[in-house]
């Protein structure tokens, strides 16, 4: 095990993999003051939106009004998915300067998701991380399924390190490594992701956990034990997968923050603001969230 990071990066994807589940429309305003509300928790890496075709996820309809509202804030990074070239061009388009793409290490997954086999999203993405590249925006990459898929069951941690060894080499600069359906336990990180890093450098590699079973901040424990500052979070809670029934939302970016202030590693953010964004999308969705801090804040 390496020592604990001194201080960790949060990537803020409640704008996005948090909202994308949700069936009730949420007004463009809202989702620019709810990404506003982050920014001043202080929360300096969001994914904003997804450049995908809105008749697969109606709620990212209005991406282009989403990327060229977002607040001018400095030291803030905005990015947004963008699965291939179409959305790539109206990703530069917009204004943004960071993009992922995703693939899975789940052929099942991959085939329910985009309908495509690892191999085909692969190829599908090396031009879409060569244009961005020379247009001078920066690429992510998503591998989904890294731990469990509701499809196939297990995943070999050999399959996990083969995917995000051809993202590395086709140029994006971090892989998060994701437990989609939230099925992961420690064990399985220290052994999918220790794996991982015997080829592949610590700060190349993110995680991002689900929280369907209660495992997502044990599973965060697991990554810190192993040296990785980079994880997901969604604030309060939000989130799901079209393509993985039963999946709950991500790890609450709250109760990641309260842990980490708890063990004296810095994030930056400050719990009462992030609480306050949260409060906002709830009273737009008009329920209550996941993160266990929200609602410890909101017993009403």
């Amino acid at each position: 095990m390496a020592a604990l990071p001194e201080k960790v990066t949060i990537i803020e994807v409640g704008p996005r993999d948090g909202l994308q589940n949700e069936k009730e429309s949420v007004p463009t305003a809202t989702k620019l003051a709810f990404i506003g509300k982050l920014v001043e928790a202080g929360l300096k890496h969001i994914e904003a939106t997804s450049f995908v075709s809105p008749k697969a996820v109606p709620q990212l309809a209005d991406a282009m009004e989403v990327a060229r509202g977002l607040p001018a804030a400095p030291g803030v990074t905005f990015s947004a998915l963008a699965p291939n070239e179409k959305g790539l061009d109206r990703a530069i388009e917009s204004g943004i300067r960071r993009i992922a793409v995703f693939t899975a290490a789940s052929e099942s997954f991959t085939k329910k998701n985009i309908n495509m086999t690892i191999a085909e999203s692969l190829a599908v993405f090396a031009p879409v991380v060569s244009k961005a590249l020379a247009a001078g925006l920066s690429v992510r990459g998503y591998v989904s399924t890294s731990f469990v898929c509701l499809y196939e069951g297990d995943i070999a941690k050999e399959k996990v390190l083969d995917v995000s060894q051809r993202l590395l080499d086709m140029g994006v600069d971090e892989v998060a490594i994701s437990d989609t359906i939230g099925a992961a336990s420690p064990k399985d990180v220290f052994d999918t992701v220790g794996f991982v890093l015997q080829r592949i450098p610590r700060d190349k590699i993110a995680l991002h956990f689900h929280d369907t079973y209660g495992t997502a901040l044990a599973n965060v424990l697991a990554g810190l034990q192993l040296g990785i500052a980079t994880f997901d979070a969604s604030a309060g809670g939000l989130g799901g997968c079209p393509y993985a029934p039963g999946a709950s939302g991500n790890l609450a970016t709250e109760d990641l923050v309260y842990m980490l202030d708890r063990m004296g590693i810095a994030t930056g953010v400050q719990l009462d603001k992030l609480v306050e964004a949260s409060t906002l999308i709830a009273s737009r969705l008009n329920r209550r969230l996941p993160s266990r801090q929200w609602q410890r804040l909101n017993r009403a």
